[in-house]
């Protein structure tokens, strides 16, 4: 009897790893397409009622990272991690992630982060920012915790490169913490809502 069920717990034992990895997401089923760094203006909106900022007044100026990227499958929710080397004397990573939900099976999908106007006054010490002042961007897909892909927006930033760096957080915003929310419902895939 003994025998039976040593043979029995083996034959358990041994079928398990088979079940958990057919759990994992294969190499390929998730790709990064491009990674787009941009400087944008504050949009601004016509309404009606009292304005606060008279015409000609200073909008502000906001790093806008943009990823496009494909997927295989339909997922319910991924999770878009953002790492922004900042080309500033403090040479800062910024940290920031947004999850997504009912993401489809496409080859054209996007994920979009921000950083303010007073974020980048403070970080760059008042000094004008450009396209270029996001010096690297590094980028990981994950679904259920797991890393389904990894790029950079540079060749030659290899691995996470962004481990040897101090990481800030709360510098990025992703789309619906920002004036660009009701924007691009189209463009961008929606995002968990803090409720769930």
């Amino acid at each position: 009897m003994k025998t039976l069920s040593a043979l029995f717990c083996g034959l358990l034992l041994s079928a398990l790893p088979v079940s958990l990895h057919a759990q994992q997401i294969q190499p390929g089923t998730f790709k990064i397409d491009k990674i787009t760094p941009s400087i944008i203006q504050t949009p601004q909106y016509q309404y009606s009622g009292e304005i606060r900022n008279p015409a000609g007044g200073q909008y502000g100026k906001w790093l806008e990272v943009e990823v496009q990227f494909e997927s295989l499958l339909d997922v319910s929710e991924l999770t878009v991690k953002y790492y922004v080397l900042l080309n500033n004397q403090a040479q800062t990573v910024l940290y920031g992630e947004v999850t997504h939900v009912n993401v489809p099976k496409s080859h054209e999908l996007y994920s979009v982060m921000y950083v303010s106007p007073r974020s980048l006054a403070s970080l760059f010490a008042g000094v004008p920012v450009t396209a270029g002042s996001a010096k690297v961007v590094g980028v990981q897909l994950l679904v259920k915790g797991q890393v389904v892909a990894e790029t950079s927006s540079k060749a030659s930033a290899t691995g996470e490169w962004w481990g040897q760096y101090q990481q800030a957080t709360g510098f990025m915003l992703n789309k619906n913490e920002t004036p660009f929310a009701p924007l691009y419902w189209d463009r961008y895939e929606a995002i968990k809502s803090a409720a769930h």
